[in-house]
C-alpha cells in the first residue's frame, strides 16, 4: 500500500508563497492516501480529487504571476504542466466516478512524482533562472 509522505526542504525553492502552495499539495495527497485507506464512499473521493485539482490551478495561477513579475521569457513548458496535470486529475475523477477502483496506490503514487518531479525540476529551474537574470541586469543598470 502507498505511504503518505512528508514535506522536505529538499522541495523547497525559496519563495513563500509557492513554498506554501507545494507544501500543501503534500498535505492533500496525504489526506486522499488517508481517505484511501479507510475505504469511504465514492463521492468523498471526487471531491479529494477535486480539492487537489483546484488547488494545483491556485498553486500554477501563483507560480505564473511570479515568473511573469520577473520577467521570466518562455512559460509554455510551465503551462503545458499544468495542463498535465490538470488533465490528470480531471480525467481521474471521471474514472472514479464511473468505478472507485480506479483510484489505485499506482495512480496516486504517479501523480504525486508528477509533482515531486515538477517542483525539483521545473521549479528549481525558473527560481536560480530568475536570480542569476537579477544579478546580471543589476550591475547592468548601474554602469549606464
Amino acid at each position: 500500500m502507498i505511504e503518505k509522505m512528508e514535506w522536505d526542504p529538499k522541495y523547497s525553492v525559496g519563495i513563500e508563497e509557492i513554498d506554501t502552495c507545494q507544501k500543501k499539495m503534500f498535505e492533500l495527497f496525504n489526506r486522499l492516501i488517508d481517505i484511501k485507506k479507510s475505504e469511504i464512499d465514492t463521492k468523498v473521493f471526487i471531491n479529494m480529487i477535486a480539492e487537489i485539482n483546484e488547488h494545483s490551478r491556485l498553486y500554477f495561477s501563483i507560480e505564473e504571476k511570479y515568473l511573469k513579475k520577473n520577467g521570466y521569457p518562455d512559460l509554455e513548458t510551465h503551462s503545458k504542466a499544468h495542463r498535465q496535470f490538470t488533465k490528470s486529475f480531471i480525467g481521474l475523477r471521471r474514472e472514479i466516478s464511473e468505478n472507485v477502483a480506479n483510484l489505485t496506490d499506482d495512480v496516486i503514487l504517479e501523480l504525486r512524482e508528477w509533482m515531486i518531479n515538477h517542483i525539483l525540476t521545473l521549479d528549481a529551474f525558473y527560481i536560480p533562472f530568475l536570480r542569476i537574470k537579477k544579478y546580471i541586469e543589476e550591475p547592468k543598470q548601474k554602469i549606464k
